[in-house]
């Protein structure tokens, strides 16, 4: 998996947005190394495309041996999501800043650039997450500050250009995403810290929760810019099991050969198959599980709630049972979207006692709800409705919007037309809702 062989595959598979990647890219004025052109291409087995960055070099200059060349991984880049290959040649790893002659751009001076470019919201954040990967897993790397990582001069400009492009094209599609098994690749590659094991250990550290596999092919198989892309996208390594409808697919290929594999990523686009009429909706969620029996009940009760106001938490429920030694224990159980899940992660061990937590993925099903809001006698009250199968709507009033509104038989009157008034306003159409409910039912 590189940068621009991902670029490469979904244009081939959306040759319509090609525009769109070189109006955005035109903005960030890199001058001519930033210029970028798409290519048909054919290895002799697939056609597909290439994603060229820079001006065309001689062709006694495109290969040059990886010994004589300060670019990381220049002659044994190798990567796959389906169909596996080598990788393009001017992918060259985060440093810390050194004096050994080269141009560098600093990660803080990219992230400006970014930043002040002409690009949407939606693009620039995916771009600086992409790369905020990146930098966060070379500082790691080289023992250095985040702030400290530098790009040098030539692979930083190559970088860019791929992750804007891969940024439009992934904002363009608004799409979930799953990766298969990724080759590991074998043996060393050259860059200028000199020779590094492979995969490189940036991207060691940005493929850590995927499955790999080894498939005999040496060299690098999958970049670091790759690895931060698939670390960006994918909250799952393999598709859902739900029916879908293969819509397109694409080919990328990288700027290498290697003997008796293509070189060429693929990109497979369905779109999920579900009854015209279903109100149901397909959802992917994660699930933390864990048990604790040392931490008292109003410090946990505390923890919780805390967890429970993270952004991405759908639900956190606890049950009560017996374990060793006799001892009472709580059984925490949270749900959250699974690109919280490492938020999730953390929090749960920041806020509770326990040591060790098991978390895997689980597929759903949901029946579309939504929020309405309406006032009665002077309260707003909050109405959850929820569109049963058949079309029929339920209405649930929200319990914290009365809970000091007098006693039960009052209590009891303010919901009741609460939730009365929003079923006559969706009879009639009228009804004002926000989707994406979050609280209690999310499981």
């Amino acid at each position: 998996m590189a940068g621009d062989m991902f670029v490469a595959a979904l244009l081939d598979a959306f040759p319509e947005w090609e525009d769109p990647v070189r109006h955005a890219i035109g903005g960030l004025n890199l001058g001519p190394d930033g210029e970028c052109r798409l290519e048909l291409h054919n290895d002799g087995t697939f056609v597909g495309r290439r994603f060229m960055v820079g001006l065309p070099e001689p062709s006694s200059q495109r290969y040059v041996p990886a010994e004589s060349s300060d670019r990381a991984g220049e002659a044994n880049e190798a990567a796959s999501l389906t169909f596996s290959g080598p990788l393009r040649a001017q992918r060259v790893s985060g440093v810390a800043v050194s004096g050994d002659g080269h141009g560098h751009r600093r990660w803080l001076d990219i992230r400006q650039l970014l930043q002040d470019a002409p690009l949407s919201d939606a693009i620039r954040k995916r771009a600086v997450s992409i790369f905020q990967h990146l930098a966060e897993a070379e500082a790691r790397v080289h023992g250095v500050a985040v702030e400290e990582v530098t790009f040098h001069e030539v692979g930083a400009v190559d970088t860019i250009c791929d992750i804007v492009a891969a940024s439009v094209l992934i904002a363009l599609a608004d799409a979930d995403w799953s990766v298969a098994p990724l080759p590991l690749g074998q043996g060393r590659v050259h860059s200028a810290h000199g020779p590094l094991p492979v995969p490189a250990p940036a991207t060691a550290l940005l493929l850590e929760g995927f499955a790999t596999i080894q498939d005999g092919f040496p060299g690098e198989r999958v970049t670091p810019t790759g690895a931060a892309i698939v670390r960006h996208l994918c909250h799952r390594q393999v598709a859902p099991s739900v029916p879908y409808v293969l819509e397109r697919s694409g080919i990328g290929f990288g700027s290498r050969s290697i003997a008796g594999l293509s070189n060429c990523v693929r990109v497979l686009v369905s779109r999920e198959q579900l009854a015209s009429t279903s109100s149901l909706t397909h959802r992917e969620l994660a699930v933390i599980e864990f048990d604790i029996d040392d931490q008292s009940p109003e410090d946990l009760s505390i923890g919780l709630d805390r967890i429970r106001t993270l952004e991405g938490i759908h639900d956190v429920v606890q049950f009560f049972g017996v374990g060793k030694k006799g001892r009472s224990f709580a059984h925490i159980r949270i749900l959250a979207s699974p690109v919280m899940l490492e938020r999730a992660i953390e929090a749960s061990f920041a806020e509770t006692t326990t040591i060790g937590l098991r978390y895997h993925m689980v597929s759903g099903k949901a029946l579309t709800r939504s929020i309405d809001s309406v006032e009665v006698d002077g309260h707003r009250i909050r109405v959850k409705c929820v569109e049963r199968p058949g079309g029929q709507w339920t209405a649930k009033a929200e319990m914290e919007d009365v809970a000091h509104e007098g006693d039960r038989r009052k209590r009891v009157r303010l919901r009741s037309h609460a939730e009365s008034t929003v079923l006559s306003r969706l009879e009639a159409g009228e009804a004002s809702r926000d989707q994406g409910v979050k609280g209690q039912g999310d499981d």
